[in-house]
């Protein structure tokens, strides 16, 4: 996926959605800022790696804010976004746990699909922690732009195609964690938005860039602009999320599940070419989709999906 970092990922700054923590709902911001605290005694609290298994499916923790479950079947990650008390409003902690998850769910071949999802029940991510940024001299807030950074790309370079859940607020920094995936499933109470220009930045997690490439320019410039937040009809109708569901997280599982099925080596040469065609012009995206081709044409995947199609049976894809 070193294309995919070079060409697709380099340029997604975050310093986005600090401001949407403050406009989701009363009392986001203190939480956003006191959380830690009284997180850091409570019992989710593990250390980075460690794992436990509560039944189905198996769950290893990154710190005390991020988690990731494999799920029994279906080779499907769920990465989930478990800062509750602060509405997943993203902390340099929490970047960082973030960005570290993501670094093993892209080792890690035996993942074909990655949900990203969360635990609150009013937000999917409000964006960036105000409360700790409004801490920071400049000297520190330079300092933490790149853990902030890595957490993005990370998210953004996943190889392998990726889904996000979006139940709740997903504004300024949260929302770009969403365009951040391939697909975006959401559910009614879903309310996006890129809000940073209401007070005093811009989009640094990659909205600049992500938001244009799925709506438009012109559409994009009106939702920067005028920084207003979108509720989830609306975002359907404009194009904002893929997807309107009874319930987002079930529905993007189950979408995974049937994306799982196929091939994961084609299921990654996909994303890649899909990913580094963007912005080419015709003939210069279909190199790059006959490069991924053949990297592909002759894989273990390729030879037992010809063969299970004329032996009429389901593949058992080696993965190679």
């Amino acid at each position: 996926m070193s294309e995919v970092r070079s060409q697709v990922g380099s340029e997604h700054v975050p310093e986005a959605g600090s401001q949407a923590g403050s406009q989701a709902g009363s009392g986001t911001a203190s939480e956003a800022g006191s959380g830690t605290a009284s997180e850091a005694g409570s019992e989710r609290v593990r250390e980075a790696g460690s794992e436990r298994v509560q039944g189905s499916p198996a769950e290893q923790r990154f710190g005390e804010f991020v988690a990731v479950r494999r799920h029994e079947t279906g080779y499907v990650a769920e990465l989930v976004l478990d800062r509750p008390k602060a509405m997943n409003a993203v902390s340099t902690e929490m970047a960082r746990s973030l960005a570290a998850a993501c670094a093993t769910l892209a080792a890690d071949r035996s993942v074909r699909v990655t949900v990203v999802t969360s635990s609150n029940d009013r937000a999917f991510c409000v964006g960036a922690d105000l409360k700790e940024r409004n801490s920071f001299t400049d000297a520190e807030l330079v300092r933490q732009r790149p853990t902030a950074r890595a957490a993005y790309t990370g998210v953004l370079e996943l190889p392998m195609p990726t889904i996000a859940a979006v139940h709740g607020f997903a504004l300024g920094g949260g929302f770009e964690l969403a365009l951040s995936c391939d697909v975006i499933v959401a559910d009614a109470t879903a309310v996006v938005g890129l809000p940073e220009v209401s007070v005093g930045v811009i989009p640094g997690g990659g909205g600049t860039q992500l938001l244009p490439r799925r709506v438009g320019a012109a559409r994009a410039a009106e939702l920067v602009f005028t920084a207003r937040r979108v509720a989830a009809s609306e975002a359907r109708e404009l194009g904002l999320v893929d997807e309107l569901a009874d319930d987002a997280r079930p529905a993007a599982l189950a979408l995974a599940a049937r994306m799982a099925a196929n091939s994961p080596v084609g299921l990654r040469a996909a994303k890649r070419a899909l990913r580094l065609g963007q912005g080419l012009d015709l003939r210069a995206g279909l190199e790059v989709e006959d490069a991924a081709w053949r990297s592909v044409a002759f894989s273990g995947d390729r030879a037992e999906g010809v063969a299970a199609f004329n032996e009429k049976r389901k593949p058992e894809w080696p993965g190679e």
